[in-house]
């Protein structure tokens, strides 16, 4: 099989046409697609497509439409960003000062073996994360601004200083090692089971490298699922097969999970900002129909709902 051939920008505009897609302005889409790339407008268009095996593009589909759903894409993945990065924060800081607390705050105390599980089914895990967080140490100790301060006026970096230059990956398996007194503690904070916050924070941590590395968000689905819930069942989401259509890998599952770990006034602000960029959308595209693109998301139709269910 041959390899793929660079295609002048002209040429990536006939390869669009061909395949039944209308481009009213030739210089424009050849700018668009200089500046932002064949390769990941074109990863839009699935959802314009006639069929899964029919490569064609529904009649009438616009080059517009096809930029419209990436632009959106972009919005937000950089709106679910911003507020992955508060999440993220809130938890570095919880885990932090409860066991800062518990167990001390220099790193010869609270890295500790005998402070996590001693569930033997566990022990490589528990090797494993802190050696990764004493490896973050080493390679940040002396090059993060705040980590250098406290090894060169203290001699030792508190786990409140080391969580940020911790990734959210190590933060997340860093829950699953710690004593089932401590999971339930810092679940208790969210008002969670240790259960479902071991998932979403794996979850989380799965959309910010998305999000981080400007991937496709939109369809995006992560093999882990979140466990059913009241907001599945008061939002009356669709099941098949008794498994809810929406809200268990996908997007939606990302704004449920949002809704537990995020204050009140700042989950209004993410649903209000993801329904204008959503409305905006809707004013843009017209081959396909909203209730057809929310669904692709994970959002139910009454998506918007959640805000007000206590």
């Amino acid at each position: 099989m041959g390899g793929k051939i660079f295609k002048t920008l002209d040429e990536q505009i006939e390869i669009l046409k061909s395949k039944g897609l209308i481009v009213d302005d030739i210089e424009e889409a050849k700018e668009i697609l200089f500046r932002e790339n064949y390769f990941f407008i074109s990863g839009y268009r699935h959802l314009f497509m006639r069929s899964i095996k029919e490569n064609r593009f529904i009649e009438g589909t616009t080059f517009d439409e096809l930029y419209a759903m990436f632009l959106f894409d972009r919005k937000i993945r950089n709106i679910m960003f911003k507020y992955l990065l508060m999440v993220e924060n809130n938890i570095k800081s919880i885990i932090s000062y409860t066991l800062s607390k518990k167990y001390g705050f220099k790193e010869k105390d609270y890295l500790e073996p005998k402070n996590f599980t001693q569930d033997t089914m566990k022990t490589r895990q528990v090797h494993d994360v802190l050696n990764k967080m004493k490896r973050q140490i080493r390679l940040n100790g002396k090059q993060h601004t705040a980590t250098m301060h406290y090894l060169s006026n203290y001699g030792y970096i508190p786990m409140w200083i080391l969580v940020k230059v911790l990734s959210f990956g190590i933060v997340s398996e860093l829950y699953c090692i710690l004593k089932i007194e401590d999971q339930q503690m810092i679940a208790d904070t969210y008002d969670i089971n240790v259960e479902s916050l071991t998932i979403y924070l794996s979850l989380l941590s799965n959309f910010r490298n998305l999000c981080a590395h400007e991937d496709i968000l939109y369809d995006h689905r992560t093999q882990r699922m979140i466990p059913d819930n009241k907001y599945h069942q008061i939002l009356e989401i669709n099941q098949t097969d008794g498994e809810y259509n929406f809200g268990k890998n996908d997007l939606y599952a990302l704004v449920i999970i949002m809704k537990q770990m995020l204050r009140e006034e700042e989950f209004r602000e993410l649903i209000y900002e993801l329904g204008y960029e959503i409305d905006v959308l809707d004013g843009k595209v017209e081959v396909v129909p909203l209730n057809a693109i929310l669904n692709k998301i994970g959002f139910p139709d009454n998506w918007r709902d959640i805000v007000d269910i206590d």
